[in-house]
């Protein structure tokens, strides 16, 4: 027995009945019977699939995956990824700049007489407090208590091999730069005496704030801070050194080669301990302590 259709008028209308093929096939089915663009079902019903349960992008369109808490990948996967030095090739590196650097102190080379025209345009730009205030983070009255504090923190995390090797590299400064100046006796900027080469106030700075820097990264959530922190605090000291009159170009220069070969046996330390476990928290392997990641 053959059915007839139902007239157009009552398609809508509820009752027994065979269910009309819309045209268009899959389309019609994503964008509804009657046209209206609703992405579900045709009679407004709220959809059942976790894919109506997707949020929408800031402009609206659906569809979209929610957002995750992390940075864009798109952003850094530009840049390129250099390698990482090791602790011979850092070594052979700060070595070699700072022998050229003295090399060229000591003997009045080209290179001194390019670093003295700089650093005479170099005086008296800039704010003059700002200056002094840049070049005093290099004092022992500020470097060696932020140093102090940060090691105090460490031994009391149970680093005890790193903390002693950082105090002796703080007391290795003034037993390397002192016959470093003597040696060398280059006159300083604004005044006729001698003794200026390399910078004790750099030095001290570098080695202070880096060793800090070195101790930290292994107790904090994010480790490229402290380096970023150290580096910012020592080239405001070096900076606000010239800007004063204080120190030569070369004088900074020299003593950041040097403080980066003072600052290698605390690297290769952290690095030791953080592959034995020696200090508790490994060195750049896991979580920091105190993290959410670290497990309790």
């Amino acid at each position: 027995m053959r059915e007839t259709p139902r007239p157009q008028g009552t398609a809508d209308s509820t009752g027994p009945g065979l269910p009309r093929h819309l045209p268009g096939g899959a389309f019609a089915r994503i964008t509804g019977a009657s046209g209206s663009g609703t992405p579900h079902r045709s009679d407004g019903r709220p959809p059942h699939t976790p894919r109506g349960a997707r949020r929408t992008d800031p402009a609206g369109r659906p569809g979209t995956t929610p957002p995750v808490p992390r940075r864009p990948a798109f952003l850094f996967s530009t840049f390129p990824r250099f390698p990482r030095l090791s602790w011979f090739s850092w070594t052979c590196l700060m070595a070699v700049l700072f022998a050229l650097t003295t090399w060229q102190v000591a003997v009045a080379g080209p290179l001194l007489r390019l670093d003295e025209r700089v650093g005479e345009n170099l005086i008296g730009h800039g704010p003059a407090g700002v200056a002094q205030v840049f070049s005093d983070l290099g004092g022992m009255p500020v470097a060696l208590p932020v140093l102090a504090c940060v090691l105090l923190y460490a031994l009391w995390r149970g680093a005890r091999g790193t903390v002693l090797i950082a105090a002796l590299t703080m007391v290795a400064v003034p037993l390397v730069v002192v016959p470093m100046k003597v040696w060398i006796d280059r006159r300083g900027p604004l005044v006729p005496y001698t003794g200026y080469y390399p910078s004790g106030h750099t030095a001290t700075a570098a080695v202070a704030y880096g060793a800090s820097a070195l101790l930290l990264m292994a107790y904090t959530p994010r480790r490229w801070m402290a380096p970023v922190a150290a580096a910012l605090l020592t080239a405001a000291t070096g900076a606000g050194l010239m800007l004063r009159g204080y120190h030569w170009p070369l004088d900074v220069l020299g003593s950041l080669w040097l403080s980066g070969l003072l600052l290698v046996p605390l690297w290769c330390a952290r690095h030791w301990t953080g592959r034995r476990g020696a200090d508790g928290v490994p060195a750049g392997d896991g979580p920091a302590a105190g993290s959410p990641d670290q497990p309790k």
